[in-house]
């Protein structure tokens, strides 16, 4: 079956025209110069649609702010030179922080393009298509944006939910909608799309596993959105990540390390991943491991620029010795070998504590002729299946603080045998914590963690970056493999004494000036 890909190859043309549209979440463009009157008239017109936003209208968010929200802010990660990115190592993000301001107008950007074909396939789509191809496309379409405004409203709380572009023409100045209406916009969209989508379908699209996954997280954080986890949330999150793992036929891919490389992009534990092509220019494209990748030898000519960027102490503690799979598929210490970067120079060696995961290497290394510095050929996942599962264990966990189920712990522990480290008799909420951070680091999750963390127990979620400041272990070191020792380094960075606010991300001022309305207290939706 052909791949997602190809269709994306095809679509560049209506990609430059939606990185053309004007910079604020009022976008309203169409996908293409053709109308939404007379394009969808077969069930490939309508593939071709939903494949559009699989890729390129994610790239604002992808080619930093993912890691820069995710990992940075959450202190995984250090860039000390970027003002914007030592903001968020500081916790002195203002309105002005451009992270802050692209990342807003990403997701908007998705939700009015949604929007546009939601309508479209709804009023024009002839009765000559079946109705599974016009629900399996608004399946999509739906799983798209309810995604896109799951990130919205874990990074800036209340939001303006907007359902139908049209009716900004009328009134462009729209109120915040309360957060509980907003997850209620989440589930609805993502349950509509577990019953329309498909279980298998060709790589790289999504399926009802995909949406029961995203269910199963959004239900797990919503749960504690009241400021006490809402025992029937927690139920709603078990009872969809259970059925993904028990009835899906999915399984952990069984080399973590490969997760990361695109000979195993979509893979059966990928359940959503960005479809990047190789060659497609700047601002289309998959541009992570330029902008991470420590030396030009491992990356399309041109690129590496990533040599300041790299692991924290805080992060590199959680790590013990055993668990050195992770570790290296994560991050590079000095005097690491990469036998798959540059293989036809004989490898890579890592000269600096920097990142690896992401970094996929040159085009020969990728069978990726095409593959420039703006375009890796890497699909890098935004939900798969070892989330699912410790998503899972969260749920039993519940209101505990520990838990020795026994479906609590195979679960828990397939994760970890996976890794290559020992099983446990008891999960904590520290050792769950821990346990997620060390799988899906830099994959852009952490801070969701923690704000999570912070609806139901905000001193909790304080606390853990406070100690990372007392500790000083939000900086970068060095490792001298001769003898093992590890140096921290001083970035100059002074860090703020975060509070309860620093989980909620200002509204971009560009965005306060374009719709003064955003300052007014939230309105109900529904």
């Amino acid at each position: 079956m052909k791949h997602i890909k190809l269709y994306i190859l095809t679509l560049f043309a209506a990609a430059i025209i939606i990185s053309g549209c004007k910079k604020d979440f009022l976008d309203r463009a169409p996908l293409s110069q053709i109308t939404t009157d007379n394009f969808y008239k077969s069930a490939s017109d309508l593939r071709l649609a939903t494949a559009a936003l699989y890729a390129q209208p994610w790239n604002d968010w992808n080619s930093f702010p993912l890691l820069g929200i995710g990992d940075i802010l959450s202190g995984n990660m250090l860039q000390p030179y970027n003002a914007d990115l030592a903001q968020l190592t500081s916790f002195a993000v203002t309105s002005n922080n451009g992270q802050i301001g692209t990342s807003w107008r990403c997701f908007y950007k998705i939700v009015a393009h949604c929007n546009t074909n939601i309508k479209a396939i709804t009023n024009n789509v002839p009765d000559s298509v079946s109705l599974k191809s016009k629900n399996g496309a608004l399946g999509e379409l739906k799983f798209l944006r309810a995604t896109a405004y799951f990130h919205l409203a874990q990074l800036w709380g209340a939001v303006p939910i907007i359902e139908d572009n049209d009716k900004l023409i009328k009134n462009p100045l729209l109120p915040r909608h309360l957060l509980s209406d907003v997850y209620k916009f989440i589930i609805s969209d993502l349950r509509f799309a577990a019953g329309a989508l498909p279980p298998r379908d060709q790589a790289g699209r999504v399926t009802t596993w995909s949406a029961q996954g995203m269910l199963a997280k959004v239900y797990l954080t919503k749960a504690g959105i009241s400021g006490s986890r809402r025992q029937s949330d927690l139920d709603s999150a078990a009872f969809f990540a259970k059925n993904v793992i028990n009835t899906s036929g999915l399984t952990l891919l069984p080399s973590y390390y490969n997760l990361f490389r695109t000979q195993f992009n979509d893979n059966q534990e990928s359940l959503f991943a960005f479809q990047w092509a190789p060659g497609v220019g700047y601002g289309n494209g998959n541009a992570m491991q330029t902008q991470f990748a420590p030396s030009g030898s491992i990356v399309p000519p041109g690129g590496g620029w990533g040599g300041a960027i790299g692991p924290t102490v805080d992060l590199d503690t959680l790590y013990t010795p055993q668990d050195s799979i992770r570790r290296k598929a994560t991050f590079m210490l000095t005097g690491d070998h990469y036998p798959e970067l540059n293989a036809a120079g004989g490898g890579y060696t890592a000269t600096s504590c920097s990142v690896k995961k992401h970094i996929v290497g040159t085009a020969i290394d990728n069978n990726a002729p095409t593959m420039d510095i703006w375009s890796s050929s890497e699909h890098n996942a935004v939900l798969r299946l070892a989330d699912v599962y410790l998503v899972y264990v969260e749920a039993l966990l519940g209101t505990s603080s520990s838990t020795s189920d026994a479906e609590a712990l195979r679960v828990f522990n397939m994760v970890r045998k996976r890794a290559g480290v020992d099983p446990v008799t008891t999960i904590t909420t520290e050792t769950l914590r821990n346990e997620r951070r060390i799988e899906l680091a830099f994959e852009g999750q952490y801070w969701f963690d923690l704000v999570r963390l912070s609806y139901y127990n905000p001193q909790g979620a304080i606390n853990l970056l406070n100690n990372q400041i007392q500790k000083k272990t939000r900086v970068q070191f060095a490792y001298d493999p001769a003898t093992g020792k590890k140096t921290r380094n001083n970035n100059g960075i002074v860090i703020t004494a975060p509070t309860i606010a620093t989980f909620t991300l200002p509204i971009p001022a560009t965005e306060i000036t374009a719709d003064p309305k955003l300052l007014d207290p939230p309105v109900a939706y529904y």
